[in-house]
């Protein structure tokens, strides 16, 4: 009888083994990452995830063409297909931002960004994919639409937060390109429609990072899909790489304009709208463009930290957090990060790449 017991009770240990084995084969990458997840600073929090990024699937789909869409795969992706919900809704945000690109005293190249937004919390989250390029990103959680109060503490939550693998308003990959997101001026929404893939503002700069190494070659892969608008407002990207390249990509009538400039806020700035969205009270560009003439756009990092900082935005109340949410001080040439949160310009955060 204890014989026959003990055979039973391996039998069903060896059960519990294979099935938690092949639990963790599904899930294993996302719950290491989930768990990873920690608080840096008062609206400011970072994960790390490695591994199957979704985004091979997502375009062999043929892409995502609008937020809901996008947020429906991205619950099937975190379930690994076991959770297929009808129809998700994020909110719909509008926002502000600046972006400087410089050259460096050794010749290098620096890009600095402020997220310019009422309220929220950073999510950075380092991606090493099993396929492109190693990227460190940026999103607001309250863009996930999981509620205002919303924080990535306890593993649920934090398992929630994964969801910013697909969804970036900035980020740097390994080989020095830098993009961000912002808005440009109106609320002229962008449909490209031909047999191309689709993806959305944000979606799109996660996967430019991972399969672009420079300027040119995420121009190259906007090319290669249909573009479609976050809701809530139109948007143009800052991008800049080692080599030196910056611009701002814009789309009017559906069509991708390409300009260069160091220098991006929330106007546009191809000939075709220049200046439209432009107020007169606005003065971050030509306060960012009098900063950088006067030194022949040439900085050190402890330079450009100054500039970008001039033109961080402040709370309007004292009790209301607000303003700048995040700054980030990017290395193209040596890829690194620097962030701060909520205009703690004393407490610096650095971020590095893991691969040689």
């Amino acid at each position: 009888m204890k014989k026959a017991l003990k055979i039973t009770f391996l039998g069903v240990l060896g059960l519990v083994v294979v099935a938690a084995a092949l639990v963790w084969m599904e899930f294993g990458a996302l719950a290491k990452g989930a768990a990873s997840c920690r608080k840096l600073d008062d609206g400011l929090y970072f994960m790390e995830y490695s591994g199957d990024d979704g985004f091979r699937e997502l375009m062999a789909r043929g892409g995502c063409a609008d937020v809901s869409s996008i947020a429906t795969y991205v619950a099937e992706f975190l379930s690994k297909g076991h959770f297929k919900p009808e129809k998700i809704d994020p909110p719909i945000k509008t926002v502000g931002c600046s972006t400087l690109a410089v050259s460096t005293p050794d010749g290098g190249r620096m890009m600095a960004r402020n997220f310019d937004y009422p309220y929220g919390t950073a999510l950075v989250v380092h991606t090493v994919p099993d396929e492109g390029y190693e990227a460190i990103t940026t999103f607001s959680t309250d863009f996930f639409g999981f509620g205002d109060d919303f924080k990535p503490e306890g593993f649920a939550n934090q398992y929630k937060a994964l969801a910013g693998i697909f969804f970036a308003l900035d980020g740097l990959n390994e080989k020095g390109l830098a993009v961000a997101c912002l808005c440009a001026g109106d609320t002229e929404f962008t449909h490209q429609k031909s047999d191309k893939p689709d993806l959305t503002s944000t979606t799109s700069i996660q996967y430019l990072l991972k399969n672009a190494a420079n300027v040119d070659e995420a121009i190259s892969l906007l090319d290669g899909i249909d573009m479609n608008t976050d809701p809530g407002s139109a948007y143009h990207f800052a991008m800049a790489d080692a080599s030196g390249k910056s611009i701002v990509v814009e789309y009017v009538d559906n069509e991708m304009i390409v300009t260069e400039t160091p220098f991006v806020t929330n106007h546009y700035l191809c000939e075709a709208k220049f200046k439209v969205g432009l107020s007169e009270y606005d003065h971050r560009h030509e306060k960012m463009m009098a900063q950088y003439d006067s030194l022949g756009g040439v900085m050190n990092a402890g330079q450009l930290t100054e500039v970008i900082q001039s033109v961080a935005q402040k709370s309007e109340k004292e009790d209301f957090i607000g303003g700048t949410l995040w700054t980030m001080v990017m290395d193209l040439t040596h890829p690194s990060v620097t962030y701060y949160s909520r205009r703690h310009f004393d407490k610096p955060f650095h971020f590095e790449f893991s691969r040689e």
